[in-house]
Parts: C-alpha cells; sequence; structure tokens
C-alpha cells in the first residue's frame, strides 16, 4: 500500500510562483507513474501532468502552458509541482496520484490507485 501526502498549497495573487510536493510512503515511488490532477469547484478533476516510472519522462496537459514543470527524486520519494505565472483559473485543490510502470503518464484518473488527499491552491487576481 502506497501513502500520498501533499503540501505546499496555499493562497496567492495572479502571477505568483508555488511549489507543491506529494510525498510517498509505504512503496517506493521509482516503480510507478505518477501525476498531478486538479479539480476546481463545480468542475470534473482534470489531469496537470505525470511522470512515467523512474522518473525518466514527463507529459502535461495543455493546461500547464508552460508554467508548470513536474519533476520527481525517487530517492526521497518525492514529487513536485512547480507552477509560475499563477492565474486566477488554477485556483483549485491539486491532487497527487499513482498508478503502475507506465512509460508515459496516463491522463485519466480512473487508471490511478492510489491518491493524496490533496492541497489547496488559491489565486487572487
Amino acid at each position: 500500500q502506497m501513502h500520498l501526502a501533499e503540501s505546499g498549497g496555499g493562497l496567492v495573487q495572479a502571477g505568483d510562483s508555488l511549489r507543491l510536493s506529494c510525498e510517498a510512503s509505504g512503496r517506493t515511488m521509482r516503480s510507478y507513474a505518477t501525476a498531478w490532477f486538479r479539480q476546481a469547484p463545480g468542475k470534473g478533476r482534470e489531469f496537470v501532468a505525470g511522470m512515467s516510472v523512474g522518473g525518466v519522462a514527463a507529459n502535461y496537459a495543455g493546461l500547464a502552458g508552460g508554467r508548470f514543470s513536474i519533476s520527481r527524486d525517487d530517492d526521497k520519494g518525492i514529487m513536485y509541482l512547480q507552477m509560475n505565472s499563477l492565474k486566477p483559473e488554477d485556483t483549485a485543490v491539486y491532487s497527487c496520484a499513482a498508478t503502475g510502470p507506465y512509460s508515459t503518464a496516463p491522463s485519466s484518473a480512473h487508471v490511478y490507485d492510489y491518491w493524496g488527499q490533496g492541497t489547496q491552491v488559491t489565486v487572487s487576481s
């Protein structure tokens, strides 16, 4: 069983940056593809960015727009999401998730087996 815990959310102004962290315990993150998802009020969960098994390859949703960067330290079991030039429409609960050993992290939430509790990001205009 893998446990995931996010941190780093908060209230920021438009144009600011935030770095979210996702710490894994119970199993090594190295053996999993992992991803960040977000869910805004009244909307469905959407894929933001993912990292392949072994932390080799990253993939992004269009919404990332070159503003977000995902990284992972498998030795520490921590995944990050660096978010720059934040916009009010980025306001959401951000969650990390883990699934099987995919060479490209899937964008479908239903594929993921393990989820963190989420961290709130609020961007004011």
